[in-house]
């Protein structure tokens, strides 16, 4: 039996793999107070008494992070760069603001510690920090009673040995990390911060998978920001790699479904309950080195993903320049939308069961009960002030939201030269299927895929990953690259055993800032193709400069076992019922269809179609059938 699970803010989703081929799928209600909690519950459910290989997506770390939640944490790094956290990149995200408010450092400069050392930039260490040193520095830090300890020396990327060494000194102060270790690729200020953000989040997971494993006897095992997962006892000193665990998850998924239907270039887009999470996939799901989470750089290989905050639980209010406004702030699991019976406050959800397209009985296939006088009421709160009727203010939130939605696929699509016209819309999670169409409709984009398992799609996403290791080892001014890649690959192959090896490297032209990656047969292969993504990026290529390499990667991948979907049961024949729905601007007697009652033929909207966990609305002027593999597809006529 294997079991993926995705802990979303506001639900926690369980798909299970039997071992004969049956595939299951429910919801539990999130607890960010004690996340672990409802994992064992939903794992008693799923597996009684019997064994299971769970993968787990989890938000600890990203809510440790967000919430600013982490352990206490030093951060120590060569004498006369303290303040290299503080002083961070020139960049300046608010571009026209004078008089921008400073982003508060995960560490307090009273617990950021110099080191005296210099390793020079071609790996010659110059300097090595003295016994007696770091005596005094461990004293310092006891003191201060740090839970963790971030060590980053300048180009430890090129030769660790003063880090190994401050490391020896200081075993067993906290929980300790090395940049070489979590990050150890060319940049200070990134490799610090990714590091910083480890030891950060890092004890804080280790708790968490610790208690998980404790308390049951399954295989713990966690995704990656990469789309591939990790061990429980990798995951404990490698937190900053699950920072997008979940969302990782759902463009995994999204683009093997829509590959089952024939579509190979999509656009995930997953509407939960807290965030959306937006994606490209043309061919493959898109990967990047470097992202930024709450505004720090983090500098680990990770799938492309743009989060925005706009999901079913984001609150509707009015600004005081009267104009609504609709997240980013969100109800999350508790208290929820209003509908569930413990906040007044609007939010998306409770926008839909005012329209309509939500009933007191359809949530979890009426496992939950919603309130739709709660509902009402509060919509009517924003109405009043806006001098509307409570319809109009509940289809307002619902444009708002939209357009929130609308500019997170423009960024990863439009603004990256890619014309969404030309992709399939695979909308999933709890909302996805409410606003899919209508975004679509907005963005030119004439195909929308509802995934069979929408509400779960991210932790089907987990059994569909693979085992995945990175390694990667700074290579500025090397003349030795063919014998660190070889000592990569010795390392994965006694990590990872049995796995395929793929080699790759960051190229740039020589005085860029920035590189690219490309896969590595030599030099003068990887320059090729340098060439080419450069002229395919940036429309321009310069094959007679020189190139230099500033990074070499090994990723490590083996393969697991993955459930085959198979085809659906189709579901008893029968007539949709009809409800009525507020849709394309009026009050309309719409069908209501159970997703297995929809057969090949293309059907007509406006329509809705029901799925355990999940609601799609189909607007006037789109047809839908069920294909072969279970997946909705619904087109622009």
């Amino acid at each position: 039996m294997r079991i993926g699970i995705d802990a979303g803010g506001t639900f926690t989703d369980f798909i299970v793999f039997h071992n004969g081929g049956r595939i299951e799928s429910f919801k539990l209600r999130s607890n960010p107070a004690a996340p672990a909690k409802v994992i064992l519950e939903g794992l008693a459910l799923a597996a009684g008494s019997k064994r299971a290989d769970v993968v787990h997506g989890s938000t600890v770390a990203t809510n440790a992070l967000l919430e600013r939640k982490g352990a206490k944490t030093a951060f120590l790094t060569t004498l006369g760069f303290e303040d290299m956290l503080r002083i961070g990149r020139q960049n300046r995200a608010e571009l026209y603001n004078l008089t921008p408010m400073p982003k508060r450092p995960l560490v307090d400069s009273r617990y950021c510690f110099g080191v005296r050392e210099r390793t020079w930039y071609d790996g010659t260490a110059a300097k090595t920090p003295t016994l007696a040193e770091l005596r005094k520095l461990r004293k310092l830090l006891e003191k201060a009673r740090v839970q963790s300890v971030a060590v980053c020396l300048l180009h430890s990327y090129q030769n660790p040995g003063n880090e190994k060494a401050v490391a020896d000194a200081l075993a067993g102060v906290g929980y300790l990390c090395c940049s070489h270790e979590v990050s150890p690729e060319f940049r200070e200020y990134e490799r610090a911060s990714t590091t910083v953000i480890n030891a950060y989040v890092g004890p804080l997971m280790d708790a968490y998978l610790k208690e998980l494993e404790a308390e049951t006897r399954h295989s713990i095992a966690i995704l990656q920001s990469n789309g591939g997962f990790l061990t429980a006892s990798e995951a404990r000193r490698n937190a900053v790699r699950t920072v997008l665990s979940g969302p990782a998850g759902g463009v995994i998924a999204a683009s093997h479904m829509a590959g089952l239907s024939g579509y190979a270039r999509v656009l995930g887009f997953d509407m939960g309950g807290t965030s959306t999470d937006v994606s490209l996939c043309d061919g493959e799901p898109r990967e990047k080195a470097e992202s930024y989470v709450d505004g720090f750089p983090v500098r680990v290989p990770m799938l492309d993903i743009h989060t925005v905050g706009a999901g079913g639980g984001s609150i509707a209010r009015v600004d005081a320049g009267g104009l609504l406004r609709v997240g980013p702030e969100s109800a999350g699991a508790d208290p929820g939308p209003a509908c569930y019976g413990k906040a007044m406050q609007a939010a998306v959800t409770d926008a839909h069961v005012v329209l309509g397209r939500i009933t007191a009985q359809q949530f979890l296939g009426g496992q939950m009960h919603i309130d739709v006088q709660r509902s009402e009421a509060a919509v009517s709160q924003i109405a009043a002030q806006l001098g509307m009727d409570v319809v109009a203010a509940a289809e307002g939130i619902v444009r708002v939201a939209n357009a929130n939605m609308e500019r997170a696929i423009r960024a990863v699509s439009i603004e990256r030269g890619h014309d969404p016209r030309r992709f399939t819309l695979v909308a999933f999670g709890g909302s996805g299927g409410l606003h899919g169409c209508q975004i679509a409709a907005e963005l030119g984009i004439g195909t929308v895929l509802v995934p069979r398992f929408a509400e779960g799609l991210s932790a089907l996403g987990m059994l569909l990953a693979d085992f995945v290791r990175d390694y990667a080892a700074g290579a500025v001014g090397r003349a030795d690259l063919e014998k660190r890649f070889r000592d990569l690959e010795k390392r994965a192959r006694r990590q990872c055993r049995g796995a395929v090896l793929d080699r790759t490297a960051d190229l740039r032209y020589t005085g860029q800032s920035y590189e690219l990656n490309v896969p590595w047969l030599d030099r003068v292969q990887a320059a090729q193709a340098f060439h080419k993504e450069h002229l395919r990026l940036y429309g321009y290529s310069s094959p007679d400069r020189s190139v230099e390499v500033v990074t070499i990667r090994v990723r490590a991948r083996k393969q697991t076992m993955k459930p085959d979907l198979g085809r659906p049961a189709a579901g008893p024949p029968g007539k949709p019922v009809l409800r009525r729905v507020h849709v394309d601007g009026a009050w309309r007697e719409v069908p209501v269809w159970q997703r297995a009652q929809i057969g090949r033929r293309p059907k007509p909207g406006p329509a809705l179609v029901l799925d355990y966990g999940s609601t799609t609305l189909v607007p006037t002027g789109w047809r839908m059938r069920v294909d072969g593999t279970g997946n909705l597809i619904i087109q622009a006529r």
